[in-house]
C-alpha cells in the first residue's frame, strides 16, 4: 500500500484543543526512523481508534474549574481579607490603597499575572459572586463587591467594624 492512501486518513489531533474525537480512525503515523518520501513503500503505519466520542476539553476543564472553585473557596476561608485584582485596574488600586491606609493587609490575587488560568479564575468568581469585574473583594469569607461597594461601606462608617470582626487589622494599628 502507498503512503499517500495511508495520509489520506491522517487528521492531526491536539490534545490541548477542544476539538471532539470520534468513532473514526484520527491519525495515521509512520513508524519508521528512516521515512523518505523515496522509501515510503517500506513504511508501516498503525491507527489509532476511539470506539466513542470524548470531548478533551470537558473532561479536563470540570474538574480543572472544581479545583479553581475549591482553591477560591479555601483561600476567601483562609484569610481575612482578599482581593482579586488586576494591576492596571485603578479601582483596584484604588481599594487596595484604602486598605493600606487603613493598616489592613490584604491577599492580594493579581488575575493578569495568572496566565492562563486568570480568566478561569473570574470566571469561577463570577460563578460563585456574581460579579465579573475587579476589583472583588471578601472580608471574613464574605462578599464584599467592588471598588465602590466597599468605599460605601468605609463612608457609612461600617468597613472598619468589619474589619476588625474578621481580625484584619494589622497589631501595629
Amino acid at each position: 500500500m502507498a503512503v499517500s492512501s495511508n495520509l489520506t486518513n491522517f487528521t492531526p489531533v491536539s490534545l490541548n484543543s477542544a476539538r471532539i474525537l470520534s468513532s473514526t480512525n484520527i491519525c495515521s503515523i509512520p513508524m519508521s526512523d528512516n521515512y523518505s518520501p523515496r522509501t515510503s513503500s517500506s513504511i508501516s503505519a498503525f491507527r489509532i481508534n476511539v470506539r466513542r466520542p470524548i470531548s478533551i476539553k470537558a473532561m479536563s476543564s470540570s474538574s480543572f474549574g472544581s479545583r479553581l472553585e475549591e482553591s477560591v473557596k479555601r483561600t476567601v476561608d483562609e484569610n481575612p481579607v482578599v482581593v482579586y485584582s488586576k494591576t492596571w485596574c485603578s479601582y483596584s488600586s484604588e481599594v487596595k490603597s484604602l486598605f493600606k491606609r487603613l493598616g489592613v493587609e490584604p491577599t492580594v490575587i493579581e488575575l493578569d499575572e495568572l496566565g492562563p488560568q486568570g480568566p478561569q479564575v473570574q470566571k469561577v468568581l463570577e460563578r460563585l459572586t456574581g460579579q465579573h469585574t475587579v476589583p472583588n473583594v471578601f472580608i471574613g469569607g464574605k462578599h464584599i463587591g467592588g471598588c465602590t461597594d466597599t468605599v460605601k461601606l468605609h463612608r457609612k462608617g461600617e468597613l472598619e467594624p468589619l474589619l476588625s470582626e474578621a481580625n484584619a487589622k494589622n497589631a501595629q494599628t
